[in-house]
């Protein structure tokens, strides 16, 4: 049976975090600290339950951080370039090692990762990581790299800004000098000689605090001061160690890797790694950040990528429709992808994104629920919510390097609230939610699971029924978007409403729909079922008639005619 794949993102380190009054900058034995082993038997359940057949552990790999562990043999962060107490997951350490902080017993951290995989897979779930393939942390070292692994710059030629055969990007004769102090609180300084270039991009010795300055730039063997030139036979050595490094993860029986900002690597660079990876393990699923709908159909046709954000097409549509644009705009979105619709990965929330409910997005979890229902039913192609998105979460704390910006940091320890009520102390019962986050949760969880219950939903055809409604006075296209799926003899009919106001609608049903998916003319009046409600309806099925109903606000309606 096909699947469409539903992710929970979680952020590993704070999902298991139990402190009650976490403090601003504060460390991790202050605002605590989560661990893999949180992830139990009976949390990974849960997950499972709310409708998710992936999860993928943000920040799982060993990153830069300003906690020490010295003691195990793994070297100190220079605190200048170490955004945030907790470090960013994005300045990859060690490409080799799991992520210190996430280990009970430190020394078994691996061991504790493989057992995690066990867990994911025995509660039904496929395992998705991160792997970061643009930039690393400044102070990149492996110690756990396996025997014979040469590390990352250990034979560059820095005396060159360029050779395809570096593994970085360097600034000859500068030193890193960037637009704020390298001093750290003890006194000691930051040095870099020469500098090398900066994750984001930057080639010069001073990036500023906006940039990625904790990060350095991979080389694979694109000369960006001279020309942006390709220098890719023979294959650069960054392209070897980077395909080993996804084999060495891939090995470990994960399911897939989420690659961060993908499109700033070379196309040809994926091209060449992807079959070698999918050749030695098939079915694993790679996943893209590409922002620039220009490389679509190159990252997924050529690169051999699974799936790609549909973030400025779909994410930032609905986002505005929630605010009051017309939902008629949702349409040009599909019609733009059309093509490539079943490589698209659609989301509302995730760890760069500001949360639905903080006042930078919808200021209500609620009003974030019609254009779930569209992010998750419109296709068969996969979609994401991030951890604490179906309770409510606002993101609205001052966690220290974060700030207050509507998102849940990335950079700090801390506690996420939501989510700690939510887990009970690990008996993950829910019983120290709200009712008003018990009730959204519900929503999700029945979203979700339709995905996959409804044959329908799951692999169905999709039809758009907005154009026949543009000139109906009965319904507003501005404020409410309806689509029909079908599969065999089950239609589903999806209104959501994005009006914060209850609406009574007629949507028409045009008769060319009936002749593209083959819906019988001769049905009549039939008892329909809400599959959010659970509430049945008589509704009347015929060419270019109308189904009228009550729809909550913010809210909408998944109607299942059996035909």
């Amino acid at each position: 049976m096909k699947e469409k794949p539903v992710i929970y993102q979680v952020f590993t380190r704070l999902f298991g975090s139990n402190s009650k009054s976490p403090v601003q900058w504060g460390d991790a034995e202050t605002n605590g600290l989560g661990k893999m082993g949180d992830f139990t038997q009976k949390a990974l359940e849960e997950i499972r339950e709310l409708g998710a057949t992936h999860i993928w552990y943000t920040g799982v790999i060993s990153h830069a951080t300003q906690q020490d562990y010295s003691a195990y043999g793994i070297a100190k962060d220079h605190p200048s370039v170490v955004k945030g107490k907790a470090g960013s997951p994005y300045a990859i350490k060690d490409y080799y090692d799991v992520d210190p902080d996430l280990a009970t017993n430190v020394e078994n951290r691996m061991k504790e990762f493989e057992n995690l995989v066990k867990r994911t897979h025995k509660a039904g779930l496929k395992m998705i990581i991160d792997f970061v393939p643009n930039h690393v942390a400044r102070q990149y070292h492996s110690t756990c790299k396996p025997a014979g692994v040469r590390d990352l710059g250990e034979d560059d030629d820095v005396t060159k800004n360029f050779s395809p055969s570096n593994n970085f990007y360097y600034l000859s004769g500068q030193a890193f000098s960037p637009r704020f102090s390298l001093e750290s609180p003890d006194g000691s300084v930051y040095t870099e000689n020469p500098a090398k270039a900066t994750g984001n991009d930057q080639f010069t010795c001073s990036p500023d605090s906006n940039d990625w300055y904790e990060t350095v730039k991979l080389n694979y063997g694109v000369d960006y001061q001279g020309g942006r030139t390709h220098h890719f036979d023979p294959i650069p050595n960054t392209w070897t160690k980077m395909v080993d490094i996804l084999q060495f993860w891939a090995g470990k029986g994960i399911d897939g890797f989420r690659c961060d900002m993908a499109e700033m690597v070379p196309c040809e660079f994926w091209q060449w790694a992807i079959p070698q990876v999918k050749a030695s393990h098939p079915g694993i699923t790679f996943i893209a950040e590409v922002y620039n709908p220009d490389e679509y159909r190159n990252y997924i046709h050529n690169g051999h990528f699974d799936y790609l954000y549909d973030k400025v097409g779909l994410y930032d549509t609905l986002r505005i429709v929630s605010n009051g644009a017309s939902a008629s705009s949702i349409t040009y979105c599909w019609q733009s992808i059309d093509d490539i619709q079943d490589h698209m990965l659609n989301f509302l929330e995730n760890h760069d994104e500001q949360r639905i409910a903080s006042p930078y997005f919808c200021n209500n979890a609620n009003q974030g629920r019609p254009a779930m229902l569209v992010s998750a039913l419109m296709h068969a192609n996969p979609v994401m919510i991030y951890f604490g998105q179906e309770l409510g979460e606002k993101g609205m704390d001052s966690e220290g390097f974060s700030g207050e910006d509507g998102r849940t940091t990335i950079f700090d320890y801390w506690t996420v609230e939501t989510i700690r009520r939510w887990r009970n102390n690990g008996k993950f019962d829910g019983k120290q939610l709200t009712n008003e986050e018990q009730s959204l949760r519900q929503f999700y969880q029945t979203v979700l699971t339709l995905c996959n219950k409804e044959p329908a939903i799951r692999e169905g055809q999709f039809y758009d029924i907005m154009y026949a409604n543009y000139e109906n006075q009965e319904m507003d296209t501005n404020r409410q978007y309806a689509f029909l799926r079908k599969s065999g003899k089950s239609l589903i009919l999806v209104i959501a409403n994005f009006d914060h106001n209850a609406v009574h609608t007629k949507v028409r049903i045009p008769a060319a729909a009936f002749t593209h998916l083959g819906i019988p003319t001769d049905k009549g009046m039939m008892k329909v079922k809400d599959l959010l409600s659970g509430k049945t309806e008589e509704q009347t099925l015929s060419p270019d008639g109308m189904i009228e109903t009550d729809l909550e606000g913010s809210y909408g309606k998944v109607l299942k005619f059996r035909l």
